[in-house]
């Protein structure tokens, strides 16, 4: 079965090119993300490879001005919400923009899980991220891992991404213990914080697709 692969925090044309051969690709529009980008800069960034991977806009509990304005810029073609989105918010920002939306949500216990079925409805995709550590100043891309047995064979009833402290290492065998439909990585494919090493994200890639 083919998996969807999705590379986030996009932040040079090198990385977007290295990603070229993915399904997604992040921009974050969180000022405290060491990946975060501006909306005219994405857009030159994204310009530099025209068709490719879909372009996924990664959002931290958003006004609706800061999604008209990226919008503006550079159209997407996913809105990902990361914060405290409830599912009433993520259905609202669908129908304004209309734009297909994934919702990102922590997982540490079962419990967590319990939310899954008042998002299935309002969203095009989930997004199952390891919670932040206690202190964490964002809610991803901390270079964490969950429990995989938590989510495996999962079918929520919308395609849906693991993500947390995936690596072109041991992405195949996440894979192999959850049949996930998708990944997400960020911090997994860079050779400092914020920075995206070019080869690893090129690893990360053939890794997934090899375990497909």
């Amino acid at each position: 079965m083919p998996r969807e692969v999705k590379i986030c925090g996009i932040n040079t044309a090198g990385a977007l090119r290295a990603a070229a051969a993915a399904d997604l690709v992040g921009f974050v529009f969180f000022p405290a993300s060491p990946r975060a980008v501006t909306p005219g800069t994405a857009a030159a960034i994204s310009g530099t490879l025209p068709g490719g991977p879909l372009r996924v806009g990664l959002f931290v509990d958003p006004t609706d001005a800061d999604l008209a304005a990226t919008l503006a810029a550079l159209p997407l073609d996913v809105i990902q919400l990361h914060g405290e989105e409830t599912p009433e918010r993520c259905a609202a920002v669908r129908a304004r923009f209309g734009v297909p939306v994934m919702k990102a949500l922590g997982i540490a216990t079962p419990g967590d899980l319990d939310a899954l079925p008042r998002y299935v409805p309002v969203v095009d995709r989930l997004l199952l991220d390891a919670k932040p550590p206690p202190g964490a100043s964002r809610p991803g891309g901390n270079a964490e891992a969950f429990d995989w047995t938590l989510v495996a064979g999962l079918r929520p009833g919308r395609p849906w991404l693991l993500a947390g402290g995936l690596t072109p290492a041991n992405v195949a065998a996440a894979i192999a213990a959850t049949d996930a439909p998708g990944v997400d990585v960020s911090s997994g494919v860079e050779r400092a914080k914020g920075v995206k090493d070019e080869g690893l994200v090129a690893d990360f890639v053939r890794a997934a697709r090899g375990a497909s």
